[in-house]
């Protein structure tokens, strides 16, 4: 009996192999954000979007290389998202013509590139954006955005 249950579980795990995908974690949030940081991106930058995020992880580049030109550094992009607590000044020494996003509402509030975030409070997206940022790099958003911009 031993026997039979040891040679039953030896074929599921050769068979294992088959049923990854349903181990592969798909993340419904990461995608939404995605599709988020898409339209405000848009909304931001007139051109082409090259989106660095600093230290992102490989689930995040299958999600997001759907959207956007990924690139590996700050050099080459035009859209920053900064979503993790990272030394910004270690990836990015040029600041002119980038745009700086975060998903740190803390963070945007204490540093002044950050022109806007995008964050989650009790499992709802927030958006804000700060008007005398938006105004010092030139950024016009369209009226559907009025309503996220912030007066400090």
């Amino acid at each position: 009996m031993k026997f039979i249950i040891f040679l039953i579980t030896l074929i599921s795990f050769l068979n294992a192999e088959q049923y990854t995908f349903l181990l592969n974690k798909y993340d419904k949030e990461l995608e939404l954000e995605s599709q988020i940081i898409l339209n405000i991106a848009n909304a931001s930058i007139k051109n082409d979007i090259k989106l660095f995020i600093p230290e992102i992880s490989d689930m995040e580049k299958g999600v997001y290389s759907k959207n956007f030109t990924l690139t590996n550094n700050c050099v080459d992009a035009n859209f920053i998202f900064v979503k993790r607590e990272v030394n910004l000044n270690f990836y990015c020494k040029n600041y002119e013509n980038k745009i700086f996003f975060t998903n740190n509402y803390e963070k945007l509030l204490n540093d002044n590139r950050y022109i806007g975030a995008f964050f989650w409070n009790k499992s709802r997206p927030n958006i804000t954006f700060i008007k005398a940022r938006l105004e010092k790099e030139k950024i016009k958003l369209s009226k559907d955005y009025d309503k996220f911009v912030e007066d400090f």
